[in-house]
């Protein structure tokens, strides 16, 4: 699991029902069916209506590296020995040597790369091939991020259409006086729902595709660098210094 979002999530809806509890509501009174329905089914509704069924299927496919750590995305250090292993192997044995090597390679950009370089392809177009790859995941991962940033876009606004549905409910009652409570709860509930829907959920899970984006195009510029420097035969020394110029120090 990944427990930043785990307790990212948790304690930003822990402060919220703590602090109401503080001021010494109840948690009924911030749970509204009808508030609820207003702001999640509406907002739902406009992100369909903006996006096609494949943004959203991959949209809600997304989530789960949003929550569980991806087990296919090696860490940095690990990466880099992992592609000196392999310039190794080449510089003793020759580049088709590795060719037995790929099918155990875990990580498919790198698969490919070392796949393509055994193949033979020129360098300058090795690079374009394995910088397209790249552009093309992000343009793909960045439209899953589009989603909930519209869709943290939409919640408040459907949250005031369902305060102001509540006050019409209330205006409806002003003779009587017991449906007044509830008009004002959803009114106000709902406006709750549509902000804190917006700034707790849909725009922190956005950012946290858009990091996770990040995060895979920096190990793709690793293996790219990497790959084309085991292709000019560069030496372990040069290209193990290189490539740990990549990684950021804490």
């Amino acid at each position: 699991m990944n427990k930043a979002s785990i307790i990212g999530l948790l304690l930003g809806i822990a402060a919220i029902f703590g602090g109401n509890f503080i001021e010494g509501g109840r948690i009924n009174s911030i749970v509204q069916g009808s508030a609820a329905l207003i702001v999640f089914g509406g907002t739902l509704g406009a992100t369909f209506l903006s996006f096609s069924a494949k943004d959203m299927a991959y949209a809600a496919k997304s989530l789960r590296h949003v929550f569980v750590n991806d087990e296919l995305l090696p860490a940095d250090f690990i990466l880099i020995n992992e592609i000196m292993d392999l310039s190794g192997k080449v510089r003793k044995n020759g580049l088709l040597s590795v060719e037995r090597e790929i099918q155990y390679i875990k990580y498919a950009f790198l698969r490919r790369a070392i796949k393509l370089t055994v193949d033979g392809i020129d360098p300058k177009l090795l690079r374009r091939t394995l910088e397209q790859e790249t552009i093309s995941l992000e343009a793909k991962k960045s439209r899953a991020a589009k989603v909930f940033e519209s869709a943290g876009g939409f919640a408040p606004t459907i949250g005031i259409i369902g305060a102001v549905l509540g006050l019409i409910h209330v205006m409806e009652n002003l003779g009587n006086p017991s449906e007044l409570g509830s008009g004002i709860a959803v009114a106000f509930v709902a406006t709750v729902y549509g902000v804190g829907s917006a700034n707790l959920l849909f725009l922190p899970i956005a950012k946290k595709i858009i990091n996770n984006l990040k995060h895979e195009v920096y190990l793709h510029e690793i293996i790219t660098e990497g790959v084309l420097g085991i292709q000019a035969g560069r030496t372990p020394y040069y290209l193990r210094e290189y490539l740990n110029s990549f990684i950021i120090k804490k």
